[in-house]
């Protein structure tokens, strides 16, 4: 890696981290500069705009979860197997001591849901993949029997990304000290609800 690439990924590790506390809209190239004890000037020159930064930010983000959550559960046994690692894998990344102000894409989504423009086509896209992605391995676990194949793959996606959606709510903002587990518990009810309908339908077959 070159020295200027190896420099723009630090300064991206570093805007992560602070886009996750102020969100992606206070994220400024002299805020930036600041955190990383830079020039203004030397800052812009890697990234010409703060809308540049932004979406650089929200690249770099979308390419961790895709390292650190997608893709390891995406080489764990097809079907409910996998779909446990992805929920494993996407618990910690909320959770991860590297994000402190919890998720950059569910703060990002709330800020730029209603602003046109590139940030939010950036977002839909990369959400909409997300989605395709989750919908894909639930289709997997459709395929081995472990879900009943009257259950929509899609419906199971937003299902399970719902409630991953209200845990940040419940562990971020209200600061639940049951969030957790309530988490838990609402995924494996998830889990078992789509397998006993797997199950009947395999009775009834019998």
């Amino acid at each position: 890696m070159a020295k200027s690439d190896k420099t723009k990924e630090e300064i991206l590790q570093q805007a992560f981290r602070l886009a996750s506390v102020v969100g992606l809209e206070g994220l400024t190239i002299g805020s930036l500069a600041k955190e990383v004890g830079m020039s203004k000037s030397g800052l812009f020159a890697h990234f010409q705009s703060k809308e540049n930064l932004q979406l650089a930010v929200l690249q770099s983000a979308a390419d961790r979860f895709v390292k650190e959550v997608l893709g390891p559960a995406l080489k764990v046994e097809r079907g409910l197997p996998r779909l446990k690692a992805l929920f494993t894998n996407w618990l910690h990344w909320h959770n991860k001591c590297a994000h402190p102000g919890g998720c950059i894409f569910v703060s990002a989504a709330s800020e730029f849901d209603d602003q046109p423009g590139a940030i939010k086509d950036f977002l839909q896209e990369s959400q909409n993949n997300l989605l395709a992605s989750v919908s894909q391995v639930a289709q997997t676990a459709i395929d081995e029997g472990h879900f009943s194949n009257k259950r929509s793959s899609k419906q199971f996606a937003f299902d399970f990304f719902s409630l991953l959606l209200g845990y940040h709510h419940y562990h971020r903002l209200l600061e639940d000290p049951e969030s957790l587990s309530c988490l838990q518990t609402a995924v494996q009810d998830l889990l078992t609800r789509y397998t006993t309908l797997a199950e009947n339908a395999y009775e009834t077959s019998c």
